[in-house]
């Protein structure tokens, strides 16, 4: 699997994480890099895109102003630092790359996935 994530746990209300998805297997530079979760009973949803540049992020509403996506082309991982988490942030969390220069929203327009990561937040 070329897209490694982990740093999830279990964490209080009010807390903070920071997702890792390391990557390997191809070329780092030339892909957007996205974070996605799904919750039980619930479709797959988006929650984070950086461009391979860096220079271009997006977040979906429910996590803008909490969370905060980051990339380390040398390291060739990304981040995602979730600040004031709350107990619908429960989920896995998965990291996807998607061969293109921009930032992407859709599942289906990604082309590599990692195993997800657990995030479960206690109110």
């Amino acid at each position: 699997v070329p897209l490694q994530a982990y740093g999830g746990g279990l964490v209080q209300a009010g807390g903070s994480l920071r997702l890792s998805c390391a990557v390997s297997g191809f070329t780092f530079d030339d892909y957007t890099i996205g974070w996605f979760r799904q919750a039980p009973g619930k479709e797959r949803e988006f929650v984070a895109a950086i461009a391979w540049s860096g220079g271009s992020t997006y977040y979906a509403d429910s996590v803008k102003g909490r969370f905060t996506i980051s990339r380390d082309n040398a390291k060739k991982t990304v981040y995602l630092q979730m600040n004031s988490l709350k107990p619908d942030d429960t989920a896995v969390y998965y990291c996807a790359a998607a061969r293109t220069s921009r930032v992407v929203l859709t599942a289906g327009e990604y082309d590599y996935w990692g195993h997800g990561t657990q995030v479960t937040v206690s109110s």
